[in-house]
């Protein structure tokens, strides 16, 4: 259904839409051309940052795409980000930059999840957002992130409609009201954290290593870094089938290897790393002994030469490369005029080797994102390193020469995390700061009201089908209940007589809806249903007493903690025969400490986690509250509950119950 915009159906595919504002109907080919002269200019101005990105499989790109239905003619774009969700939001951020460099233009992102900021954001959304009227409703513009509300009564608001709008809707209530649509600065400050560090974050996600390759390879990765995301994908997602081609190479020979520096980034490096693989003794791969210094380097040049080998031996040994002639379009001139004014090339002269990495670079840039060629006429990275192969002339002596003058390999240490480091990324993900560790004399005299309080709050919250909310403010009132209220509803509903109930029991409109026919009914229908009434209740009775019979006879009033300043009221129970027949052995239990038995719980359940994250800790926790750390180590497990009720058995500082028990 095309007017609402249909959420991305490949997997791990993020999609993304720039619609021109204000979009007024007009000649279909001058649109047209509008739109393509924003591609040109937003491919040329984000040249520098997307030119050296190394993409997990697909890169950013634009295309102009025709109207159709409600949804008018945009410019286009969907990169397929794979294991490597940075790749997503690096999207995002451009996508946000974007809208904030060419303020005419309104974004909308989504992905297979749907919309994935409105997930990230999903703490701090209004409570009338949900994903059945969330369609069209998400935006940015002018660098911001924009939700279109939707009002609380039909009617109530004249420019927001009261279903999810059409595309051509929300271009219009954010052309005529963009300063009523932007989205609370919560909401914002989440997406915004999640995109934090960008542009300068790219370099920070790049690895740089040592590989003993052939050096073909090396020549290959020289001119064209990014095909070494193809070389990795093609390694790490072989088949036996693929594993055929190298059982001998033929491409990438073992004798040419050499020692060289190329650059992954961190997902790259981490899927190369963690495969174990052993090769084929016919491929003339020998790996060194493990305690080898250059093991690691020897391992990771032959994966990859691997990888290489199987994206070469599934290209047609007649490939056309007429394809990658980049210069034959006639975008490329305009494009290149335009990196120079936007001194894409830094003032290099034309002609150095560093002029000619640039100009390579972008050459690439343009053939992949810019003029991106249908999938039956885009080349394949097979293809593509055969024919630089065929085009790079190198030498394999002044290659060995340089192996002297490698830059150093980066620390690869982000690859082990421990429970500390993974703590601390889960609280950034979850943008909370890290709690302040706990001192030994607040152990001492931890509250422990704090959890009890917390948990009240947590019970009075709203549960429905859809899940609890935890509570977000101390301030917010708790949801009252009264018992009146309800039980007179319920006297309503079971049909009680009226002269039995007060006259505020049945409203205004109650009353105007019994006529006189209803009269007569419930006259003839009284007696009936006062013996079905009556009935009802002395069943419940009997049930209840049942209950109590068979609980008497049970250690289950032992595992709970009482309030021991109340005296049994055995002589209360004496003088009511009707108690002392439910079973309750002639005396009334004593009241259970709620708070306690609480308490008690919550703390055996979190001992018994042993450090480990479990329902205890995670409950407390998203309510803001830290327990000290477990530093006692004595069984938590007792065999009389009643006899320690009050000892938590091994969080220090807990042990102490005065507060709860009102002494």
């Amino acid at each position: 259904m095309e007017e609402n915009m249909k959420f991305a159906t490949v997997e791990d595919t993020v999609e993304y839409r720039l619609f021109l504002i204000p979009d007024k109907p007009g000649d279909p080919e001058e649109h047209r051309e509008v739109l393509q002269k924003c591609i040109e200019r937003i491919m040329t101005q984000f040249a520098p940052m997307l030119g050296p990105y190394i993409w997990q499989n697909q890169p950013f790109n634009l295309k102009y795409k025709p109207g159709k239905g409600d949804v008018p003619a945009h410019i286009f774009g969907m990169t397929k980000f794979g294991d490597n969700i940075e790749d997503e939001w690096f999207i995002v951020y451009i996508v946000k930059q974007i809208t904030k460099e060419f303020p005419e233009l309104v974004a909308r992102i989504e992905d297979n999840d749907g919309e994935f900021l409105l997930i990230e954001a999903a703490d701090f959304l209004p409570k009338w957002l949900d994903p059945d009227n969330s369609a069209n409703r998400v935006f940015f513009h002018q660098g911001e992130l924009c939700i279109i509300p939707a009002p609380k009564k039909s009617g109530t608001v004249s420019w927001l409609p009261t279903t999810p709008p059409t595309i051509s809707q929300a271009l219009s209530i954010i052309s005529t009201h963009p300063e009523k649509i932007l989205a609370s600065e919560s909401v914002r400050a989440a997406v915004n954290r999640r995109i934090r560090g960008y542009p300068e974050k790219i370099k920070a996600s790049l690895h740089r290593a040592h590989c003993f390759l052939p050096a073909g390879i090396a020549a290959v990765l020289k001119r064209c870094p990014r095909l070494v995301a193809a070389g990795v994908q093609a390694f790490y997602l072989r088949d036996p089938i693929d594993l055929r081609a190298c059982r001998i190479f033929k491409t990438f020979l073992p004798e040419t290897r050499i020692m060289t520096s190329v650059t992954f980034t961190k997902c790259l490096y981490a899927q190369l790393v963690q495969q174990r693989f052993v090769p084929d003794r016919r491929s003339g791969y020998k790996l060194p002994p493990p305690c080898h210094p250059q093991y690691r380097a020897h391992e990771l040049g032959m994966k990859l030469a691997h990888g290489f080998e199987i994206l070469c031996s599934k290209c047609s040994p007649h490939f056309s490369d007429s394809k990658s002639l980049v210069i034959t379009s006639p975008l490329w001139a305009g494009f290149l005029e335009s990196l120079k004014k936007n001194d894409y090339f830094k003032g290099l002269m034309e002609g150095s080797v560093q002029y000619q990495e640039r100009l390579e670079m972008a050459k690439n840039y343009f053939q992949l994102s810019v003029n991106r060629p249908e999938s039956s006429h885009a080349m394949s990275p097979g293809e593509e390193i055969l024919t630089l192969l065929q085009t790079i002339p190198f030498d394999i002596e002044e290659l060995k020469k340089e192996e002297a003058y490698l830059p150093p390999e980066d620390d690869e240490r982000w690859l082990d995390l421990s429970p500390d480091q993974l703590d601390q990324l889960l609280q950034e993900a979850a943008g909370k700061k890290e709690p302040e560790p706990i001192s030994k004399g607040q152990e001492e005299n931890y509250d422990l009201t704090q959890v009890s309080e917390s948990m009240k709050a947590f019970i009075s919250k709203v549960s429905t089908h859809k899940g609890a909310e935890l509570p977000r403010e101390p301030s917010e009132a708790p949801i009252t209940f009264d018992a009146d209220s309800f039980l007179n509803y319920f006297d309503k509903i079971l049909g009680s007589k009226s002269h039995e109930s007060d006259s505020d029991d049945l409203d205004e409109e109650d009353s105007e809806c019994l006529d006189s026919d209803d009269d007569v009914d419930l006259e003839t229908q009284e007696a009936g249903e006062e013996a079905s009434v009556k009935g009802t209740l002395d069943d419940l009775k009997s049930y209840m007493a049942q209950m109590d019979r068979e609980l008497a006879h049970t250690s289950i009033a032992k595992s709970f903690t009482t309030q021991k300043q109340m005296e049994p009221l055995s002589q209360t129970t004496n003088d009511n025969p009707e108690e002392e027949d439910s079973g309750t052995g002639g005396s009334v239990m004593t009241p259970v400490d709620v708070d306690l038995n609480l308490v008690s719980n919550i703390l055996e359940s979190y001992n018994s986690q042993a450090g480990l994250a479990g329902p205890a800790s995670n409950l407390l926790q998203s309510m803001g509250v830290q327990l000290p750390d477990n530093a006692d180590h004595r069984p938590t497990m007792v065999e009389n509950p009643s006899a320690n009720a009050g000892d938590t058995g091994s969080v220090p500082g807990l042990r102490r119950f005065d507060t709860l028990r009102g002494n």
